[in-house]
């Protein structure tokens, strides 16, 4: 295999791997019993590693309608890669029960054209 084939390859590759990278991190706190910020907006097919930290508790996090379903841990952040494929808006909640307040403790996702 001739050199410049081989730096062609390396350069596809490079290019496919930076694609599939989330362009930003969103980060979010869940704590007993809200999670901050409750609100996110992204684009339709942008994809977005969301960073979940616990700063008390192990809380869940679900969103059905975007298969989330990850449980978060105190001092264990877990990182959540998402690419929404169609608009509109996605509501989530705690999946763990974490104290008398886990009910208001609800989550969306905003996704935009």
């Amino acid at each position: 295999m001739r050199w410049t084939n081989v730096i062609g390859v390396l350069a596809l590759l490079a290019a496919s791997a930076a694609a599939q990278a989330p362009a930003r991190t969103i980060e979010i706190h869940a704590k007993r019993f809200s999670f901050a910020p409750s609100e996110i907006t992204i684009k339709r097919g942008e994809t977005v590693d969301l960073k979940i930290v616990s700063e008390d508790v192990t809380h869940g996090f679900v969103i059905k309608e975007l298969n989330i379903n990850r449980e978060i841990s105190k001092d264990h952040p877990v990182d959540i890669v998402v690419t929404p494929k169609t608009a509109g808006d996605f509501h989530g909640k705690c999946g763990r029960f974490c104290g008398s307040g886990h009910g208001k403790m609800t989550f969306a996702i905003h996704v935009t054209d």
